[in-house]
C-alpha cells in the first residue's frame, strides 16, 4: 500500500508543473482510500456472515488485479488552466484506486478474522506489524529503489508484486468463503460513547493535519521529491508502530513533557530565516519535533483502544480522523485562507487534542495530578496560541496582497519609504522572493534580482543580440516579468507560466510587461507541455526559471526536457537555466544532460550589487559548442562539474545533489 505512493506521485508530478501540492493531494487521496477500505471492512465484518465476508473480499481482490497495471494514462494529461486538485484525484483513482481500496480493506479485516479464529489473542500487534511494513517500504524507496531503477520499471514491478501478494490473501478469503460455520465471531462490543469516538477522531485528525502541513512546509521550501515527502510519513508510521506494538514504547511523562517544546519549535518554523540554518539541521529539527507530536497523538490513541469486538469501528474512526486532517490541509485551507496558516493551526490542533485526551480519557490521572496537568496544559496552549498569532502577524505585516491556490501562496510586499528612490514592490512565493520592482518612475524599468545585465540571463541576452535585428526570447516562468525590461522595440518575449495567480499579479501589480517596448506574449500552462505542443519557435534565447518557492520542478531539468528546449532554439541560440538554490547543487545535472546531447554547458555566477538592485545568482548557459562562450559577454563563464548520471523522465534523485549531503556524482 505504501510502496506505491512515491512512484505514482512522482509519475504525476510533471503533469502538474512539479508543484509541491501534488504530494499533499496524493496523501489526501490515500487517506481517503484508507478510510473507504476501513469502512468496507467494518461493514463486511459487522453486517455479513463469515462465508459472505470471504466472497466479498475475493470479489474485491479479483477486481483490483483486473485493473492492473497501474501506470497513469497519458491521454488524461490535464489541459492548461484545468482545476488541478480534482483532476489529480481522478487520475489517482483511475490508476491505483482499486488496488489501494483492496489493500486498505485487508488490514482491519485480517485482524478481525485473526481475533475470531484465535480468541484471547490481541490483534493490535498486527496493526503495528502492518505499519512496520509501510515504514520499511517508504524508507527503502528514496535510498534503494529510486536511485537504482527507472520509474516505468518501478510501476511495472509494483503491479506484478501486487498480483503475487494478492494470492495468499485470496487464499485466506477463499478458505473463509468455503468453510461452513467458520470460526466463532468476536463478541460484539457495547455501543461506543460519543466522546470516545470524538477522542479517537480528534487525535488522528490532528496528527494527520500536522503530517501534511509539515510535509508541505519542507517540500515547498526545499524540493517536492520523494526523499523529503517520505521523511515525515516514515516518522508518522513509526509512531504508530511503537505505540501499538507495546505499551513500553510510549512513555507518557516523557512525550507529554517534550510536547510543548516540540510544538513551540514547529510554531516558530514559518518565521525562521531559512538561509541562516543548515539544511540538515533544519530538516532534522523539524522532523524531531513532528515525531514527538506524532508519538503524543498516537500514544494517547493507543491508550484508548477498545476490545477486539470494536476493532473495525476503532480503525474506521482513526481513518476518518486521518482523512479529515488531510482534507483540511489539502482542500479546505487553500480555498479558505489567502496565506499559509496550515502548520500553525495543525500545531495548535495537536496540543488541544492531546490535552483533551489526557484530561477526559478513560484512563484519567489522579485528581491532584489532573489539576496540575490541566493548569500546565491551559497555560501552555495559551502561550502557544499567542506565539502562533504573533508569528502570523509578523508574516503578513508587510503584505499588501496575499492570495493562494494549488501552486502555493503569493504575497505582494512593499519595502522602503513612500516616495523614496529605494521604495520597491516585491513578489514572494512562500518564503522566497520571486521578483521586485522599484516604484520610482526613473527606476521602475531597471531589471532587478536575478535578471540584471551582469547575471547569466542578461549576459546570454547580450550574447544573442544583434544590432538592427529583432530578438526572439522565450521564458519558462514569469515571476514579475522582470526579464521583459531588457526588451527592445521589435523584439518578441514569450512567457510560459503555469500559475494563473502569477500572471494576474505580474500584470496588475508590476509594470515590467506593460513598460517593455518589446512584443509580450504570456501563455498559461506548464512550460514543458506547452513547448512540446508547439512548432519550433526559433528563440535566440530560451530562459528557464520556474522555481516554486525554493523547490524545483524536476521534470524541467531532465535530458528529455533539455532536448526539447534545444529544439526551440534558432541557430546560434542559447539556453539559460536559473539554478540559484540554497540547498541543491543543480549545475552538474544540467551539464550532464547537455554533454549527453552533445552540447556545452557553462556556469555564470553573479554577485549582488551595492545598490540593492540585483541579487547574487547562478545560471547555467548551454550552447551548441564551446565557441559560443568566446563572445565577449560570456567571457569568464566556467565549466561546471558533471554529474555521473543525468536525470531523465524515468529517473531522478535529488539526494546526490543536496548540498552537504552529496553521495557520488
Amino acid at each position: 500500500l505504501f510502496l506505491v505512493q512515491p512512484p505514482i506521485g512522482k509519475a504525476l508530478l510533471p503533469w502538474f508543473g512539479g508543484a509541491a501540492a501534488v504530494w499533499t493531494v496524493c496523501l489526501l487521496f490515500f487517506q481517503a482510500l484508507l478510510l473507504a477500505g476501513y469502512l468496507v471492512a467494518h461493514l463486511v465484518a459487522t453486517r455479513l456472515k463469515p462465508r459472505a465476508q470471504g466472497w466479498v473480499q475475493l470479489a474485491l481482490i479479483a477486481a483490483s488485479v483486473a485493473s492492473l497495471p497501474i501506470a497513469p494514462d497519458p491521454a488524461l494529461v490535464p489541459a492548461p488552466g484545468a482545476e488541478p486538485t480534482l483532476k489529480l484525484l481522478r487520475l489517482l483513482a483511475q490508476s491505483v484506486g482499486l488496488p489501494t481500496l483492496a489493500l486498505a480493506t485487508s488490514s482491519p479485516l485480517l485482524q478481525r478474522w485473526f481475533a475470531s479464529d484465535l480468541p484471547g489473542r490481541s490483534p493490535y500487534r498486527l496493526f503495528a506489524l502492518s505499519n512496520a511494513g509501510s515504514l520499511a517500504a517508504l524508507a527503502a524507496y528514496p535510498f534503494l529503489i529510486e536511485p537504482a531503477t527507472g520509474l516505468a520499471t518501478q510501476l511495472a514491478a509494483w503491479s506484478w508484486a501486487y498480483a503475487l501478494a494478492a494470492l495468499p490473501f485470496a487464499a485466506l478469503a477463499w478458505r473463509r468463503a468455503r468453510t461452513a460455520g467458520a470460526a466463532a465471531s468476536v463478541a460484539p462490543a457495547a455501543p461506543t460513547p460519543v466522546m470516545e469516538v470524538a477522542r479517537w477522531t480528534a487525535l488522528a485528525a490532528a496528527a494527520s493535519a500536522l503530517l501534511l502541513a509539515a510535509t508541505t512546509q519542507i517540500t515547498q521550501n526545499v524540493a517536492p521529491m520523494p526523499l523529503l515527502w517520505l521523511a515525515p510519513l516514515v516518522l508518522y508510521l513509526l509512531s504508530f508502530v511503537l505505540c501499538f506494538e507495546s505499551a513500553r514504547w510510549y512513555r507518557r511523562g516523557v512525550f507529554l513533557g517534550a510536547l510543548p517544546f516540540a510544538l513551540v519549535a514547529l510554531a516558530r518554523l514559518p518565521a525562521l530565516e531559512l538561509a541562516d540554518w543548515p539544511l540538515d539541521g533544519l530538516i532534522a529539527g523539524t522532523l524531531a519535533a513532528a515525531f514527538v507530536a506524532f508519538m503524543a497523538c498516537h500514544g494517547e490513541l493507543a491508550r484508548a483502544r477498545p476490545a477486539s469486538g470494536d476493532l473495525t469501528r476503532y480503525y474506521l474512526w482513526i481513518a476518518a480522523g486521518g482523512a479529515l486532517g488531510g482534507l483540511a490541509v489539502a482542500l479546505v485551507a487553500p480555498r479558505v485562507f489567502d496565506s499559509d496558516p496550515d502548520l500553525a493551526l495543525a500545531t495548535f490542533a495537536v496540543g488541544a487534542a492531546v490535552v483533551a485526551a489526557g484530561l477526559t480519557g478513560t484512563r484519567k490521572p489522579e485528581p491532584s495530578e489532573r489539576r496540575r496537568l490541566a493548569l500546565l496544559c491551559l497555560v501552555g496552549l495559551a502561550g502557544l496560541a499567542v506565539l502562533l498569532w504573533r508569528g502570523r502577524e509578523a508574516e503578513t505585516e508587510y503584505a499588501q496582497i496575499s492570495a493562494r491556490n494549488f501552486y502555493g501562496t503569493l504575497r505582494i510586499e512593499e519595502e522602503g519609504e513612500e516616495g523614496d528612490a529605494d521604495e520597491k514592490r516585491q513578489l514572494f512565493h512562500g518564503r522566497i522572493l520571486h521578483g521586485e520592482q522599484f516604484l520610482a518612475p526613473d527606476r521602475r524599468r531597471l531589471p532587478t534580482t536575478y535578471y540584471g545585465a551582469d547575471g547569466g540571463a542578461g549576459r546570454a541576452l547580450a550574447a544573442t543580440r544583434r544590432e538592427g535585428v529583432a530578438q526572439r526570447v522565450g521564458v519558462v516562468g514569469l515571476g514579475t516579468g522582470t526579464l521583459a525590461a531588457h526588451g527592445r522595440a521589435g523584439d518578441l518575449y514569450r512567457f510560459y507560466e503555469i500559475n494563473p495567480l502569477v500572471v494576474d499579479m505580474a500584470r496588475e501589480e508590476f509594470s515590467f510587461l506593460a513598460d517593455s517596448p518589446a512584443t509580450i506574449e504570456v501563455v498559461v500552462g506548464d512550460g514543458r507541455l506547452l513547448l512540446a505542443s508547439e512548432a519550433p519557435r526559433g528563440f535566440d534565447l530560451l530562459a528557464v526559471d520556474a522555481f516554486s518557492g525554493d523547490a524545483i520542478p524536476v521534470h524541467l531539468l531532465t535530458v528529455e526536457a533539455i532536448a526539447l528546449y534545444l529544439g526551440h532554439l534558432a541557430p546560434g541560440g542559447l539556453l539559460a537555466i536559473h539554478v540559484s538554490n540554497r540547498f541543491l547543487d543543480l549545475a552538474p545535472v544540467i551539464a550532464a544532460a547537455a554533454a549527453e546531447l552533445g552540447w556545452t554547458a557553462r556556469t555564470i555566477e553573479s554577485a549582488a550589487d551595492a545598490d540593492g538592485v540585483t541579487a547574487s545568482a547562478t545560471w547555467v548557459v548551454v550552447a551548441a559548442d564551446g565557441a559560443a562562450f568566446l563572445r565577449p559577454s560570456l567571457a569568464g563563464a566556467g565549466p561546471p562539474a558533471i554529474a555521473r548520471r543525468p536525470w531523465r523522465d524515468d529517473f531522478s534523485s535529488l539526494f546526490a545533489v543536496m548540498r552537504g549531503w552529496r553521495r557520488g556524482g
